[in-house]
């Protein structure tokens, strides 16, 4: 199965080449302000891909699955939308969760502590594929909110416990990559609002292979070739 896996779009989708694969991951940010105007413009975006597999865990900006998640989930026909729930395809278990640590008064904020703790405990063993819009504390979770970092402690100790094969993130724009710690591969694969490319990789009863992991940063910084 090969995986194509983004994050943080913020609809600058058109300036995004999204390659091929058998399943579409967005790990949320599809919005901005996240109103149902540009909820419909993402989605259309999303049912255009021809990806047949689409797994969607909503972000900090994507209020319409907060305020209207019925009208949300209509949009998106064919696509598995993941809130602390999981799914099987093709053999490959998936487990999607929107959550992060509160910051300013963004959808699916909680306290650090037990509010959080409570809802990474939901997380099951056994899962593959583990999708979370924020990152794990100490992984992919640099440069967000100044020289701290972003990630939460009590998603690393359960990630740690229940060592999916692959534990897919974004929100933090900064810090995109791929760390192998132990069985589990974490990938950060936020696109920084489209100028990072997808992050791709395939897994299977075998293993999981890495495709391509982009440059952490943005295709437009100064500092950067691509």
């Amino acid at each position: 199965m090969r995986v194509v896996a983004v994050a943080d779009t913020h609809l600058f989708t058109d300036r995004l080449d999204v390659p091929d694969g058998d399943v579409l991951v967005h790990a949320g940010d599809l919005c901005r302000r996240g109103d149902m105007a540009e909820w419909r413009e993402a989605a259309a975006w999303l049912c255009a891909l021809p990806h047949r597999h689409k797994v969607i865990v909503a972000g900090n900006h994507d209020w319409r699955f907060v305020h209207e998640p019925a009208a949300a989930r209509a949009l998106i026909p064919g696509a598995t939308y993941l809130e602390d729930s999981e799914a099987t395809i093709d053999g490959v278990r998936f487990y999607g969760s929107p959550w992060q640590p509160e910051f300013h008064a963004w959808a699916f904020n909680l306290p650090r502590g037990a509010p959080l703790a409570e809802v990474w405990a939901r997380i099951p063993r056994g899962i593959d594929v583990l999708v979370t819009h924020g990152p794990p504390a100490g992984i992919g979770d640099r440069g967000g909110y100044g020289p701290e970092r972003a990630g939460c402690e009590d998603l690393r100790a359960r990630v740690a416990d229940v060592a999916p094969r692959v534990h897919l993130f974004g929100h933090i724009h900064q810090d995109g990559g791929a760390w192998q710690l132990g069985g589990t591969l974490y990938a950060n694969v936020t696109t920084w609002e489209c100028t990072r490319a997808p992050t791709v990789f395939d897994i299977d009863t075998r293993g999981v292979v890495l495709v391509d992991v982009p440059h952490h940063g943005r295709r437009d910084d100064d500092d950067q070739t691509w």
